[in-house]
């Protein structure tokens, strides 16, 4: 991914603003990649990195970090050749087995992945898979709620947001439930990890944990290693989203889902009110 920049250090307040006012009040973005043509990956982190510093700021603490674009047809279509990544805020966390209101939600969807808490700190460059297991402390069922700030097809020309535009809005990140059974690295083979997704009783996802880079560990080892040249790494305590190993399902009002994760146990969440992009 290129590490040049066309976007100005002095625009990124603004266009962290801009986020976080399409986040408040539904109306998104058209996408960052048409205003500045030029826009590249590392324009885009900084631009993530200027709205998550925004929301520490304003009192939100980062939790852990989400990996996204893990699978290889999503890297295809999104013409990327490793994922992307984004920040956990605390309020981000929803209780499995709940209510969840639309209205903290543009235009949701929701995914299924396994959640890394890490006991020990990774820092890069040269994590392994085995570096990453000796790391956690328990793998757990997660579901991610994703979300669109940025138009993901532009009303204006009709073409699809960018990668950049992606990454710039924290890798659509927007929500996460953790729920089931949390195991211990070694206790399973996390290649094997299965999941189903039901809407309503009707399965809509089915995928195993091998969708996730050939072993859901390695997004974790990635993920260390790609922030060690900015001088960060993973921190004990924190969960990390290892990347979802199905395709995202649109969520409507009322919609009640079931993440089964078999030996690991299953959770359920109903979204309640309406999104406030409608």
């Amino acid at each position: 991914m290129s590490s040049e920049r066309v976007i100005r250090d002095d625009l990124l307040p603004g266009l962290a603003d801009e986020l976080e006012g399409a986040e408040a009040t539904g109306v998104q973005l058209p996408p960052f990649s048409e205003r500045f043509p030029g826009m590249t990956v590392a324009d885009a982190y900084a631009v993530q990195r200027a709205w998550v510093t925004r929301k520490v700021a304003g009192g939100r603490r980062i939790l852990g970090h989400k990996i996204g674009l893990t699978s290889r047809a999503m890297q295809m279509a999104s013409q990327i050749t490793e994922p992307d990544y984004g920040a956990l805020l605390d309020d981000m966390f929803f209780e499995p087995n709940g209510d969840i209101p639309l209205s903290r939600f543009v235009a949701p969807k929701v995914e299924v992945e396994l959640a890394f808490l890490l006991k020990a700190d990774l820092h890069g460059p040269g994590v392994t898979i085995f570096d990453v297991l000796r790391a956690t402390e328990y793998v757990t069922p997660a579901a991610e709620i994703i979300d669109a700030r940025i138009q993901r097809v532009s009303r204006e020309t009709g073409k699809p947001r960018r990668v950049t535009d992606t990454i710039s809005d924290n890798a659509a990140n927007a929500g996460v439930i953790v729920g089931g059974r949390a195991m211990r690295p070694d206790d399973l083979d996390l290649r094997w990890a299965a999941g189903l997704c039901l809407r309503n009783g009707v399965v809509e996802e089915t995928g195993v944990a091998a969708g996730v880079l050939g072993h859901p560990a390695a997004g974790v080892a990635w993920l260390a290693n790609r922030l060690a040249p900015h001088g960060e790494g993973l921190k004990a305590g924190e969960l990390v989203l290892a990347g979802s190993f199905t395709r995202p399902v649109d969520i409507a009002p009322g919609d009640v889902f079931t993440f089964d994760y078999g030996p690991q146990g299953s959770f359920s969440c109903r979204f309640t009110g309406v999104a406030r992009g409608g």
